[in-house]
């Protein structure tokens, strides 16, 4: 069990107490004053912290006769194993935000996880966040917080400066980063110091890969789809492409995803493909480039598949094991959460980098770059990142694009290192198939 201490609503308390407090914790429960009492399990960390108590506040001004307490779950694989051993246990909290995609899948949510197809907000999902939130019988979770987006952060003052329009496909997209060179600027920012920054050729076209083929990923999970073949090895023909245009900033070896949102935000380079989770630091760092700070999608071959790449924000659960008058405090929670109060909460705890998935709307000042997202939205041109539709992805991803993105090795063969790269994890995962 996770002892965690819940946020405090007195000052120190008795051991005995506390003790009472992480009963509570695992199993929620009624009080002597007639008000229901459950648990809700977020992230550590101040910013997921301060955005569950705020969201917690909010709730409990609403419904006094419910009292939320916070329990907290490290990041990553600790965190990922903390999840899965308190829903075999039975020891969940009576709500918990968890990752959406193929890790929700994981946790085997027919089995373990309350059905909501019924719920007030069930309808106001998108589409595409539906699909990583459940299964052939049903809806498993909420919504919790903003989406992210993959694709590439331009600077549209270098834009409106040089005449240019938004590339649709890929060669007009090499058209425009000819011009840009031409008039001394670097067309592509490349950051190979953060190894992670090289995947997003390949990962922020995966929308492209769907449009041209809605059942890329089930055939790939299936190992019936590979990278080495097209649709999906035109991502690592693009990288090859721009490398070989010599199209990247002189420094791309040792650049750090910092430098790189420095040359975006200074407008030494134009094109950065990246997730636009980079607004946090250009905000921080260079606030007065904000409102020049752009994003289009990575463009396809075919202009008619070009399509943002989105990271579909966590879910929020309930467990099996909420039963009775916790269950229908847990499934308030869980409608509070999903509300546009909730979604205002979530802007005021930071500004956010996508749109919401679950019927809010992003306020008037919104970052441009937010809404050149809303846009892709707007217009049904969107597709999750593949790893929430596949459990499958290679540890050595990042690598094998530096390489390309260094000339090291052409674009065929690494693809087909990455395909070989999968097949141990896939194997361990024990997928039919492998």
């Amino acid at each position: 069990m996770n002892t965690t201490p819940f946020r405090r609503r007195t000052g120190m308390v008795a051991a005995t107490a506390a003790a009472a407090l992480v009963l509570a914790a695992c199993s929620g429960g009624g009080s002597t004053d007639g008000t229901v009492e459950i648990t809700f399990l977020t992230s550590a960390g101040d910013l997921s912290t301060a955005t569950g108590e705020a969201l917690i506040e909010a709730f409990e001004a609403e419904n006094p006769d419910i009292v939320v307490n916070l329990d907290t779950k490290p990041d990553g694989t600790d965190g990922d194993n903390l999840v899965k051993t308190r829903l075999s246990t039975g020891e969940m909290a009576d709500v918990f935000m968890y990752n959406s995609g193929s890790l929700f899948q994981a946790l085997n949510p027919e089995q373990n996880l309350v059905e909501m197809s019924d719920f007030a907000f069930a309808d106001s999902l998108t589409d595409d966040f539906v699909s990583v939130v459940s299964t052939e019988n049903g809806l498993y979770g909420g919504a919790y917080g903003a989406s992210l987006a993959g694709g590439i952060a331009y600077n549209g003052a270098i834009y409106d400066e040089l005449g240019l329009e938004v590339p649709e496909s890929w060669d007009d997209f090499m058209a425009n980063n000819e011009e840009i060179a031409a008039a001394g600027y670097d067309p592509i920012i490349q950051t190979y110091g953060d190894t992670w920054t090289a995947q997003l050729f390949v990962l922020a076209d995966f929308a492209n890969v769907n449009a041209a083929d809605p059942e890329w990923a089930q055939g790939y999970t299936a190992h019936e789809k590979f990278y080495a073949e097209q649709p999906a090895l035109a991502g690592f023909v693009h990288h090859q492409e721009a490398y070989e245009a010599g199209y990247f900033n002189e420094n791309y070896p040792s650049a750090t995803y910092e430098d790189g949102a420095r040359m975006l935000a200074e407008g030494t380079g134009v094109h950065y493909p990246i997730l636009t989770g980079v607004m946090d630091t250009i905000r921080a760092n260079h606030p007065d480039a904000v409102s020049d700070i752009r994003f289009m999608a990575l463009p396809a071959d075919d202009p008619a598949n070009t399509s943002a790449t989105i990271w579909q924000p966590s879910g929020v659960y309930i467990p099996q094991t909420t039963e009775g008058e916790e269950r229908e405090a847990a499934q308030a929670f869980v409608e509070f959460v999903n509300s546009t109060e909730a979604c205002e909460i979530f802007t005021a705890q930071g500004a956010p980098t996508g749109p919401y998935v679950n019927g809010c709307e992003l306020p008037a000042d919104v970052d441009p770059l937010v809404a050149d997202v809303q846009a892709y939205f707007d217009s049904g041109r969107t597709a999750p990142a593949l790893e929430f539709l596949s459990p499958i992805k290679g540890p050595n991803l990042s690598q094998i694009t530096v390489e390309v993105g260094s000339g090291i090795r052409g674009a065929e063969e690494a693809a087909a290192n990455y395909d070989r790269d999968v097949e141990n994890q896939a194997q361990q995962l024990g997928l039919e198939g492998w």
